[in-house]
């Protein structure tokens, strides 16, 4: 019979290949915190004023792109629709951040103070704060109003913070951080997007790249370690998460404080073709991940589908 410390002195392997070494990951992170690290506050020039005719979210990303509805929309009224689209984001990710770091504190409060992985995901933990903060300051730059999410999500997620298990965690880390990385990662180069925008964007991707490496490597040895009983539930609780991720990613305000009907606007968002290729392609790459590793089997998948971000 293999026991845990027996497993720990064996290399781990998953479907991806073999496991690295935890300590030599949060190294190598560490080494990279150290060289491509960004303080917002003096990075990004806040005083500059708003361009005027240019987006603050890329048009083909924006919720009613390609719909009629935004066909009937003045040029005008579709970037306002973007500053608010692009507010709504930016307060979808502080909220995703500030679960982030409580569950980063959790996962690290029985780990050894002094290794390499405590560290970094106390280094992590700076770059969220510092994130939030950025994020913060770029809606007020703006001009649009906070976009909280609904109430019943807000108080979910305190559950999911009391009670997720570690791989869940995990799970949910990186479908907060993958599916707007992909969309940053579009935005940063993007010369039709304001200056400042591309600015925030770009510390994102670069620091985020590491939170998605640190939280990818621990999600795997956790699906590899964990009890099935605890796999299995986070399958389950991955596929809820995807479910509320859908539904919070565009919050409906938006359509009226930019003067549209809003029962229309998620009307055609639901229907819209353009928009669910967008979602999808945006996932695939975590999803293909999901996959490999054993999340998307059985119910996850069947979560994930009805989610709107799986085909």
């Amino acid at each position: 019979m293999t026991t845990a410390t027996d497993r720990d002195l064996t290399l781990l392997r998953d479907a991806l290949g073999p496991l690295r070494d935890r300590e030599q990951v949060a190294a190598r992170l560490l080494e990279s915190s150290a060289k491509h690290s960004f303080d917002p506050d003096t990075e990004l020039d806040w005083d500059a004023a708003v361009e005027e005719g240019k987006w603050f979210w890329p048009p083909e990303l924006l919720s009613l792109y390609d719909t009629p509805m935004w066909h009937r929309m003045s040029e005008e009224q579709r970037l306002d629709l973007s500053r608010h689209e692009g507010a709504a984001l930016a307060s979808l990710g502080i909220w995703f951040e500030i679960i982030l770091m409580q569950l980063l504190v959790r996962h690290v409060y029985d780990k050894p103070v002094t290794s390499n992985h405590v560290r970094y995901a106390l280094t992590e933990i700076a770059d969220e704060c510092r994130h939030s903060m950025m994020f913060g300051r770029m809606i007020d730059w703006g001009g649009a109003p906070t976009y909280e999410v609904p109430r019943v999500y807000h108080n979910l997620a305190r559950v999911l913070k009391t009670v997720s298990t570690t791989p869940g965690s995990f799970a949910a880390t990186l479908l907060g951080e993958e599916i707007l990385d992909w969309m940053q990662r579009l935005t940063f180069p993007d010369e039709r997007v304001q200056t400042l925008v591309r600015g925030v964007t770009r510390i994102h991707v670069i620091e985020e790249a590491r939170h998605v490496r640190y939280a990818r490597e621990e999600l795997r040895r956790q699906m590899v370690t964990a009890p099935r009983w605890e796999r299995e539930l986070t399958k389950m609780s991955c596929g809820e998460a995807a479910r509320v991720f859908s539904v919070c990613f565009v919050n409906p305000r938006v359509y009226e404080n930019v003067g549209l009907d809003r029962r229309e606007a998620v009307a055609q968002v639901k229907a819209s073709g353009h928009r669910t290729e967008v979602m999808q392609t945006g996932a695939k790459r975590l999803t293909d991940f999901f996959d490999d590793i054993g999340l998307l089997n059985g119910v996850g998948r069947t979560l994930w589908r009805r989610s709107g971000l799986l085909a």
